[in-house]
């Protein structure tokens, strides 16, 4: 699993990714992906190692000069917590075994509890890990070490910014059109398909003219990496997150006596964590996950009637322990630092010649880790079915696969983010009532063990 000790090889430099076209200047391709992230490099492995997809030329474009990965025994302080489902997806590419040769921590289950009351609901699946715990500089080597495999199907270009982008009028695009792309340096490019994975700040997006609807949540995330009392942590393959009213904290295992912390708060309380000194930060820390829960009389009032319904369809009431994390006893020098929250969503994923996935099309709050599985799930379904227009005879930018793509898509995002966004809301506040209505969802969540199964289901694909 995690932790292996023989030494790591430095991946990919951008002369090994470029080196067959390391002096291209302008050219024709099949895709054009900009965007040289998790997903856009995730997405130039899948479209080179499909069957049906690897004659396709491809281009990949990031503004970011290529960076060198060195194994470090610090961990980062960002990190994702991927879905099975996402490791799957991984391990068919060949990237997982690159994450695995150099650290990652299974969560064998996650707790949840909010600060009006102890009731908690207490995710565990049986039989699988709940997620892997994986440092984002971690994925990002293991994907760009498997690429740098592909440089006869991949031309990667770092250090490059394409400053716009030229796509079809929808009234005269046909399967045949070019998307143009103008490069700083005064080069220029096309294709047949434009894959936007420039981030949720994408210039695809604004090129294609979609609406995209976001808000800032007045929240900011408060990110390190915390030292654990080891006694108290065991294996500590167990996720903790409580809700509190400005918003939830959560540890994220790295190893036995290592975790990660992502806290969300006020703007304020943010800045006033990273200036605090570090045995402030801690005290803070475990004083959030251990104080008494808010008093909260309606919560009081309608425990009894609420126990008394589940036990009548023979669902267990009986009380449990309260969730005990383990105890932070320091953070890591200078992992502290923060970042702000907020939604966005793209109504469209696809125009004529284009298409939008991860941030680009979607940014969900991080309470439930699953933007970078949301941005997986988009490369698998593309991968998927450009396969099945190559198969079907059709051009790789067919109207019909574009449409097909983006229903896919939207029937799965859609649903996960609302869910999320609605989360958010319940539980970070100081009203009494939305603070009763968290709590009976998380006492009846609980309960009800075929519906807590089916969240597990949902987050894991």
């Amino acid at each position: 699993m995690a932790m292996s000790t023989f030494a790591i090889r430095r991946f990919g430099t951008s002369a090994m990714l470029c080196k067959p076209n390391k002096n291209i200047k302008s050219g024709d391709f099949d895709v054009i992906i900009s965007g040289g992230g998790m997903i856009g490099s995730s997405t130039a492995c899948a479209l080179a190692k499909s069957p049906l997809l690897q004659d396709l030329k491809v281009l990949l474009i990031e503004k970011a000069p290529k960076s060198v990965f060195t194994r470090s025994e610090k961990f980062s302080n960002r990190v994702s917590a991927l879905s099975p489902g996402s490791k799957r997806f991984l391990e068919s590419l060949g990237i997982w075994d690159h994450i695995a040769g150099i650290r990652y921590k299974c969560v064998r289950n996650m707790k949840v509890w909010g600060s009006g009351s102890e009731s908690a609901i207490d995710f565990c699946s049986s039989g699988t890990d709940v997620a892997y715990i994986v440092e984002n500089n971690v994925i990002l080597a293991a994907i760009e070490n498997e690429l740098s495999k592909l440089t006869d199907k991949v031309t990667v270009l770092n250090g490059r910014n394409a400053i716009k982008y030229e796509l079809p009028q929808f009234e005269t695009h046909s399967d045949a059109s070019s998307v143009n792309v103008q490069m700083e340096d005064g080069n220029r490019y096309s294709c047949k398909l434009l894959l936007g994975t420039d981030g949720f700040n994408s210039k695809v997006r604004e090129a294609m003219g979609v609406q995209y609807i976001s808000w800032k949540y007045n929240q900011s995330a408060v990110v390190a990496t915390l030292k654990l009392k080891k006694d108290e942590s065991e294996s500590n393959s167990t996720a903790w997150q409580r809700f509190l009213p400005t918003g939830p904290i959560a540890l994220l295992p790295l190893t036995d006596d290592t975790s990660s912390l992502v806290w969300t708060t006020t703007p304020d309380l943010a800045q006033s964590l990273l200036r605090a000194s570090d045995d402030e930060f801690v005290a803070a820390i475990n004083k959030a996950f251990t104080d008494a829960p808010l008093k909260n009389n309606l919560i009081e009032l309608t425990r009894p009637g609420v126990e008394f319904v589940l036990r009548s369809v023979g669902l267990d009431t009986s009380k449990r322990e309260p969730p005990c994390p383990p105890r932070v006893v320091s953070v890591d020098e200078k992992s502290r630092a923060s970042f702000p929250l907020g939604f966005g969503h793209s109504t469209s994923y696809t125009k004529p010649g284009a298409i939008l996935l991860g941030d680009a099309a979607h940014r969900v709050h991080p309470l439930a880790g699953q933007g970078v599985n949301l941005g997986f799930g988009d490369v698998e379904c593309l991968a998927q079915t450009l396969s099945e227009a190559v198969q079907l005879g059709k051009p790789i930018s067919a109207n019909s696969s574009l449409s097909q793509f983006e229903s896919n898509r939207q029937k799965h995002n859609v649903p996960t983010m609302l869910a999320i966004d609605m989360i958010n809301k319940i539980y970070s506040t100081n009203n009494t009532a939305a603070m009763a209505v968290g709590n009976l969802a998380i006492h009846l969540t609980n309960a009800l063990t075929p519906f807590k199964n089916l969240m597990i289901k949902q987050a894991s694909a």
